[in-house]
């Protein structure tokens, strides 16, 4: 499985009770952790979702509708799901914007039926598009579904990317880009997906970003810099102090991990999450 397999699904299931696991779900210090599960594919989902639960997890990230039940299971959120588009194909074209409305509304109506808290969403490649006219129909487009998220309680997430090293050529690449989009949409359910690796790659200062732009954040991803891999000392960002950060904001959302272990995968998520329990 890769993330953009795992992204291509859609949404919808039922709450399940909670488990009691050692240290059950949701008890990760001030911030509530997740886990991307493309990054954990050749582990069952049962067994990611157990261990997440008992090392305090309160989520999984990037999973369809067929697996949601399996997440609530565990006493798990499932905290990001599909929403619509796809990283190269997304708002910044008007052409797009017919089936993404479609496919968001499809994908919000689901969520909001199992409780479930996000969808991801993108502003495509430039292929040659300046980033103002990008900027404009990324506007246009999520103003045309900002009321359905509205009235559902379901928050969109326009994702954040490098297009140094990963996404080439991709817009929503620069946090100021993103924010003057999540303004001129100007919705408490649409917002943005700040992905601490990418953002890393891009421009750094990444608490101080953080803190400025907290209104408009909805979700955070985490992963080691260079690499992708392991929150650990081979990485260049203080991953404690981050957390610490963004805990003394307040924040409501998600901090999910989102780094392909190169170690014992549930020994390097348990890591990380202790790591990250402020």
């Amino acid at each position: 499985m890769t993330r953009r397999t795992a992204l291509q699904t859609a949404a919808s299931a039922a709450l399940a009770t909670k488990a009691s696991l050692g240290k059950t779900a949701g008890t990760a210090g001030r911030i509530k952790q997740s886990v991307a599960r493309w990054c954990y594919s050749k582990i069952s989902l049962d067994d990611l979702a157990k261990a997440g639960a008992d090392f305090g997890l309160s989520g999984i990230d990037l999973i369809s509708h067929d697996e949601w039940p399996t997440v609530r299971k565990y006493g798990l959120v499932p905290a990001m799901t599909p929403g619509a588009g796809t990283i190269p194909n997304g708002w910044n074209r008007k052409e797009n914007h017919d089936a993404l409305i479609k496919e968001m509304g499809d994908n919000i109506e689901r969520a909001a039926a199992a409780k479930v808290p996000n969808v991801i969403t993108f502003s495509g490649n430039r292929k040659g598009m300046a980033d103002d006219i990008g900027k404009e129909n990324c506007i246009l487009g999520l103003s045309k579904v900002k009321k359905m998220a509205e009235d559902s309680g379901v928050t969109i997430c326009l994702e954040l990317l490098n297009s140094k090293v990963d996404h080439h050529d991709y817009m929503c690449d620069h946090t100021a880009w993103g924010v003057d989009v999540m303004k001129g949409v100007g919705s408490p359910r649409v917002k943005l997906l700040y992905d601490i690796y990418h953002m890393q790659i891009m421009e750094g200062d990444i608490i101080r970003t953080v803190r400025d732009n907290i209104q408009y954040i909805g979700h955070l991803h985490t992963g080691g810099v260079p690499g992708r891999h392991e929150l650990d000392d081979t990485q260049e960002l203080q991953w404690r102090t981050i957390a610490k950060a963004i805990a003394d904001l307040k924040f409501e959302g998600f901090f999910a991990h989102e780094f392909i272990p190169t170690k014992d995968p549930l020994t390097s998520l348990k890591n990380a999450v202790e790591l990250c329990t402020v």
